[in-house]
């Protein structure tokens, strides 16, 4: 057998699992149920898009030949989705901050600490998995076509993630961000996976065209309004959010 990675809709059935088991994970370090919001969502999302993606057609299709092979499979093609998952779990519980910070009065400053430090995991193992895979990509390159690296776009994309990454955690290092500005960075991070992964086909050029579908393009475009807006709204005063007025009220009470 293979590694079930081998094209959009077994990707997204990976990354759903992988998504919920590192949620699992993330309980036996962090409370609040972090782990189990997350667990949940990834296995809510990843089957709607794998079950979107079945709508078009065969699940299972021929693969590519230049696919055919099960070291570089098991290697490189699952350190990036590893590195995909991983992505989408930061940005998700950056998430998370917003939500419950904006909207809610539930936010507490122990909770907003946990999603920042679970946050901030989960980024450094994104970036690992993520600079990992696309030198291994780069290496079976050379190994099929002779070259390390030709700026294909889903090369590009690789690089872009491993890019972003790389600037949000050196932003937090040099204390740039504090953990608003981590939740937004790492939500532009998942407009970065999701153009690597499925946008990139979408321009039918490059050695890596392997999966078009028809209405990509209109839902890349969805999920990409839908993040600025959440980014839009993470903008607003921090004195604003609900559970900065809520915890100012309850302070306020319990001076009378």
């Amino acid at each position: 057998g293979r590694p079930p990675v081998t094209n959009l809709y077994s990707s997204a059935v990976f990354i759903g699992w992988g998504a919920a088991g590192l949620g699992l994970l993330l309980n036996l370090f962090f409370r609040h149920g972090i782990g189990t919001i997350v667990a949940t969502a990834a296995a809510f999302l990843s089957l709607g898009i794998a079950n979107h993606l079945a709508a078009d057609g065969d699940t299972f299709i021929v693969l590519q030949a230049v696919l055919d092979t099960q070291f570089w499979l098991a290697t490189h093609v699952t350190c990036i989705t590893f590195g995909y998952m991983t992505t989408y779990v930061a940005g998700f519980l950056g998430f998370m901050y917003l939500l419950l910070g904006l909207g809610t009065p539930l936010l507490t400053r122990d909770l907003a600490r946990d999603l920042n430090k679970a946050t901030y995991g989960v980024l450094c193992f994104s970036i690992f998995f993520s600079f990992v895979g696309t030198v291994l990509g780069g290496l079976w390159a050379d190994d099929s076509w002779g070259r390390f690296w030709g700026w294909d776009p889903k090369e590009n994309g690789a690089l872009m993630i491993v890019l972003w990454n790389a600037l949000v955690l050196h932003a937090r290092w040099g204390k740039l961000i504090q953990e608003r500005g981590l939740a937004i960075l790492t939500l532009v991070g998942n407009l970065s996976v999701s153009w690597s992964w499925f946008g990139v086909n979408e321009l039918g050029i490059g050695l890596h065209a392997y999966g078009f579908r028809e209405g990509m393009v209109r839902n890349l475009l969805l999920v990409a309004l839908v993040h600025f807006v959440i980014i839009a709204a993470g903008l607003i005063p921090q004195r604003y959010w609900l559970c900065n007025l809520a915890r100012k009220t309850t302070n306020r009470g319990a001076t009378v």
